[in-house]
Parts: structure tokens; sequence; C-alpha cells
């Protein structure tokens, strides 16, 4: 049956506009995406078949040209429309975040450093600066490491930090993994930063991680 023929309130761009995008499932809002389905098949059920074949929303979001091409019911083009979307929504998180925009929301915080670091294959370690009323005035990717871990050092924090005048410090890093439960490193080296910085009246305001369905920060738990 065509989604045409479905009730109204079961198609998806129909339950979008009634309940919002939140409402709707990965295979409903995929199918959006993809507006039509293939032969036998409508777009939901591609959507469906695709998150199967890929093993979820993410690992197609994240999977290269080639990949993302062969399979069935997608091409080039689709691959260059996702990637715009994709582009735009890193776009928008971080003009909310841009530079002279007070922090005033931890969650916002917790979107845009998810957006730049969740679909990093490798560990690594950002400084979102701020000035002295936490308005943002840069992030930087600093530290790259393997898999498992990045060799983060104080004093290229500190000279960051310097360089462009900050006042203080959210820390943040990804583990790919997917699990965001900090590590003992994780909580060493955060007092060696905050240490470091402190030196240079610098404060360090949270380290958050990222995982993939979760963001924990220090601040929050009492570590900071």
């Amino acid at each position: 049956m065509a989604i045409t023929d479905w009730p109204a309130a079961e198609r998806p761009r129909e339950k979008l506009l009634a309940q919002g995008a939140a409402a709707l499932s990965d295979a409903e809002l995929l199918a959006i995406f993809l507006r039509t389905g293939v032969k036998g098949k409508s777009a939901v059920d591609l959507a469906r078949e695709l998150l199967h074949h890929f093993g979820g929303l993410r690992r197609l979001l994240e999977c290269s040209e080639p990949e993302f091409c062969q399979a069935h019911g997608l091409g080039s083009a689709k691959y260059v429309q996702l990637q715009a979307v994709l582009e735009m929504a890193r776009r928008h998180l971080e003009a909310s975040l841009s530079r002279g925009s007070a922090l005033d929301s931890p969650q916002t915080v917790k979107r845009y450093l998810t957006a730049q670091l969740r679909h990093e294959p490798r560990e690594v370690f950002s400084c979102l600066l701020l000035d002295n009323h936490h308005r943002v005035i840069h992030y930087e990717a600093l530290f790259q490491g393997t898999i498992n871990a990045a060799s983060v050092y104080p004093r290229e924090v500190v000279k960051l930090a310097l360089a462009h005048n900050a006042a203080a410090m959210i820390l943040a890093h990804n583990h790919p993994s997917g699990i965001a439960e900090p590590s003992m490193a994780d909580r060493q080296i955060t007092d060696r930063l905050k240490s470091a910085l402190e030196l240079v009246d610098i404060r360090v305001l949270d380290h958050m991680v990222v995982g993939d369905s979760e963001v924990i920060s220090f601040a929050e738990r009492g570590w900071i």
C-alpha cells in the first residue's frame, strides 16, 4: 500500500506537522528524507530496510559515499543531499554557540559537542574557550589519538587559552566505543589541566565526555 493511501495521522509528513519531528521514528524521519520508495516498497519500507542493513541511523549517516551508494535505493544524489543536511545541522548548532554567545544552557553545549565529536572514529580532545562572562570565544579540537586514548599536553592547552585571552574553559572529548562513562585517566588529566590552568587564572568549568547516546558532565557529577 502506498503511503498516500495510509490514514493521514500515520503518514510521516502529516505526523511531523501535527506532532513535531521528535514524535517520528528513525524510519519515518528517513522516509521523509528519501521522499520515495522503490518498486514494491514504500519510502517507510525502504527506510526500515536501510536501517537494518546499516545497523541503525547513526551508521547510515556516517558511512562513506561508496558504502552509501551500494545500498538499494540510494545513490550519489542522495549522498550529497544527506551531507548537506548534516552540515546544515552542524552549522545550526555552531550558530547557537557563536562567538559572543553567553552559555546559559548545558543542553545546548552538549548538543553542540555531540555534533562535533560523536562521529569521530578516534578519540579527539577539544576545548571550548570562554571570556569572563562565559561568552564563547573559540572552539578547537586540539588533540587526536588512537581509538582508545588521546595524548593531552597541559602546556598546549594553556598556550591555546592564553592565545585567545580566555578566562574560562570547557573541556571535551569523545569515546569512540560509544560508552560515555569517564575513565580514571579522564579524571586524572582533568585534574592536571585544572591545576595548570589555575596557575594562569583560567577556570575549568566542566569536562564533557561524548558517547553514542549520552554526554557525561564532570560538573554535574560534582567532580569539578
